[in-house]
């Protein structure tokens, strides 16, 4: 922990000093000169780094961990995740926030855009739904679009789905994802390499991706722009050998330029869960007969729900808006004057329901589906 906490230690430094120094003990016991004869340290880096080490309050970091919840799990322990000990840097330190079980080694990830489409968040979403009622766990980054639909998903299926967070356990990020966080952590687990209250940067962003690719079997890449960040996640899943699949889009939607590129270059096109089970290849094959039985009933489950308020357990919030919604198209400021909520209010339940499949949008109305 005191050496994960200090300044200027990567989970590739952390391996670095680790390989030469010959063990923890010998790098938290080596002195600042020690440190920087190590390839690539050099004295200014050693420097902080043995400032920093000698002078952290590891006490209050795991107070604060107690606190919230949060267990700290090493890459010494047995029940660190064994997908990720494969990869070339793995985090030395997970932070986990609700339950890593055995179950989770069949993990698929669901990437995308932030300002994604409709259809990306619905496809994302019905993908997530049948995968994790099939018995798969989903992983994604918890960001806004198309992450929040596949874990929203998950949730709507009772599934499992694990959050990995560019930020610390206890800076939920984006803020309106706190309570989708809360049902993340009791219905699967929150996840972070850093420390509990290091702040969302640009750069911890792509250092997480490893770890969404690293969990799992495959990435499916919902929509994504050129330089998004889900484009990061399928490459860096193609390095650990991972299976890389992607959902086509319209050809004229920008959101489509990513998914279209990736099966271009090989990924496997995904429009059902029999398409992931076969781009897993010998895993899928093997994981088939665990799967084939839970999947037909998931479909015979799930493709009604989707479109059937009772298999839902809808929010308070979204029960109101669906109440005061028939099949005719009612506009979005009847829908506040019917419930009495408030604007965000009404859009977060509106939105929520679109995903489930439970309303349609018209121009500038909804209805019941």
């Amino acid at each position: 922990m005191r050496l994960h906490l200090s300044d200027q230690v990567g989970s590739r430094t952390f391996a670095k000093l680790l390989k030469a120094l010959g063990g923890i003990d010998q790098v938290l016991g080596a002195t600042a000169g020690e440190l920087a004869r190590v390839g690539g340290i050099g004295p200014k880096k050693a420097e902080q780094i043995a400032h920093s080490r000698d002078n952290l309050d590891i006490e209050a970091e795991l107070a604060l961990a107690d606190r919230l919840g949060v267990r700290i799990i090493t890459f010494e322990m047995d029940d660190y995740p064994k997908l990720l000990r494969e990869i070339a840097d793995p985090p030395h330190v997970l932070y986990v926030k609700g339950r890593l079980i055995e179950a989770d080694e069949f993990s698929i990830a669901i990437v995308g855009s932030r300002n994604c489409s409709l259809y990306g968040q619905e496809q994302a979403s019905r993908l997530s739904h049948l995968l994790a009622a099939a018995g798969f766990t989903v992983v994604s980054g918890m960001a806004r679009g198309i992450d929040t639909a596949a874990h929203r998903g998950a949730l709507a299926a009772d599934g499992r789905t694990i959050a990995i967070l560019g930020c610390g356990l206890a800076k939920a990020y984006p803020s309106e994802n706190r309570d989708l966080a809360d049902m993340i952590s009791q219905q699967g687990a929150l996840v972070s390499e850093l420390p509990l209250t290091f702040e969302p940067l640009a750069t911890t962003f792509p250092m997480r991706n490893r770890i969404i690719s690293g969990l799992t079997l495959g990435v499916i890449v919902v929509e994504a722009r050129p330089q998004s960040g889900a484009l990061i996640t399928a490459r860096l899943a193609t390095e650990q050998n991972r299976e890389v699949m992607a959902v086509p889009g319209r050809i004229d939607a920008p959101g489509s330029w990513g998914p279209h590129q990736l099966i271009k270059d090989g990924a496997k096109l995904v429009e059902k869960i029999e398409d992931v089970l076969e781009g897993l290849g010998q895993i899928g094959q093997l994981v088939r007969d665990h799967t084939v039985e839970a999947t037909a009933q998931a479909r015979q489950k799930i493709e009604p729900a989707l479109f059937d308020a009772k298999q839902f357990k809808l929010s308070p919030l979204e029960e109101k808006a669906l109440d005061c919604l028939n099949h005719e198209p009612t506009h979005i400021d009847e829908i506040i004057s019917r419930t009495g909520l408030s604007a965000s209010q009404v859009n977060a339940a509106i939105t929520s329901l679109q995903l489930k499949g439970l309303l349609k949008q018209l121009p500038g109305n909804y209805c019941r589906k």
